[in-house]
């Protein structure tokens, strides 16, 4: 018999990955078309999360109750997962491109077995360290070439993967840190105040291109890309994601990261026109097996 909850999970999951693969072509669309500058759309992105956010945590039933000794953790998770994870991720995509952007993003599970490694003193394998170096070996394949896509600004594009990469460190720091707090309280809570920190401090650094956005001269598409981006890339995927973990678990989750990559290439393709390249494919191929053997399980 099929279990419907599971069945239900996976195509959360699903729909995570593809939330989060729209996200890069729909930011490149309100940025190369001049609607917003990248820390002006950054601010409305985390805003209207975080009021979704809340308005679900009046929602709930049952509330968690925060330990204060709790909240600098919180707040350090506000800072690596959200402000700078997300200004360095929209200001990194500005100056590369939807492929780029996603192919790079398959690094973070490779960037948190590195940081765990150092951190938490895990050991891995040879397979573990040989999944490493394809990962890295890769990435720098990848941000090296001199493959463009014909819409961006070359000399910007080593620039921009740089930033990708750091957002990725971040988001690898950030879930080391959230991990413990996973076990006090629900996803949401976290979630919420990892929000409202994080939009506190992204508030001085984004204000001026925030208060610059001309919201009239948006068009019906621009607000259909910008609903895309805050409702279904930011807050669905998220709590899509909390769901899929809590059901099937951390290691089937990830595994759908693979995903990610795949359906923006295509959406990129599709809508913005830019080209799949051997470069991109190789690369994509080096980083997608460098992440399984990374996670491969010791026997």
């Amino acid at each position: 018999m099929i279990n419907q909850q599971n069945v239900k999970a996976h195509l959360a999951l699903l729909s995570t990955n593809l939330f989060f693969a729209i996200n890069f072509s729909a930011i490149k669309f309100l940025l190369n078309n001049n609607f917003m500058k990248p820390f002006g759309l950054n601010l409305v992105r985390v805003l209207v999360a975080t009021l979704l956010l809340w308005i679900l945590y009046f929602f709930k039933k049952t509330k968690d109750t925060i330990d204060k000794k709790d909240l600098s953790r919180i707040f350090l998770c506000g800072l690596m997962g959200i402000a700078i994870n997300q200004m360095l991720f929209i200001k990194g995509l500005s100056y590369s491109t939807p492929i780029h952007g996603a192919l790079l993003m398959l690094t973070t599970p490779i960037l948190i077995t590195i940081l765990a490694a150092w951190l938490l003193k895990e050991r891995h394998s040879i397979i573990n360290i040989i999944g490493l170096g394809l990962g890295i070996g890769g990435a720098c394949f990848l941000v090296l070439s001199k493959t463009n896509a014909a819409n961006t600004n070359s000399g910007n594009m080593l620039w921009g993967d740089i930033l990708l990469i750091l957002n990725a460190v971040a988001y690898s720091i950030y879930f080391i840190l959230v991990k413990p707090l996973m076990s006090k309280y629900s996803m949401v809570t976290v979630l919420r105040m990892a929000f409202t920190f994080g939009l506190l401090i992204m508030i001085p650094f984004c204000w001026t291109e925030f208060n610059e956005i001309n919201w009239p001269q948006l068009s019906g598409l621009a607000w259909l890309n910008l609903a895309l981006i805050v409702v279904c890339g930011t807050f669905l995927a998220y709590l899509f994601n909390i769901y899929g973990i809590a059901v099937l678990g951390a290691s089937v989750a990830s595994a759908y990261i693979y995903l990610q990559p795949i359906f923006a290439g295509a959406i990129a393709m599709i809508f913005l026109g830019e080209p799949l390249t051997l470069v991109k494919i190789t690369a994509g191929v080096m980083i997608a097996a460098g992440v399984y053997l990374v996670n491969k399980k010791k026997s």
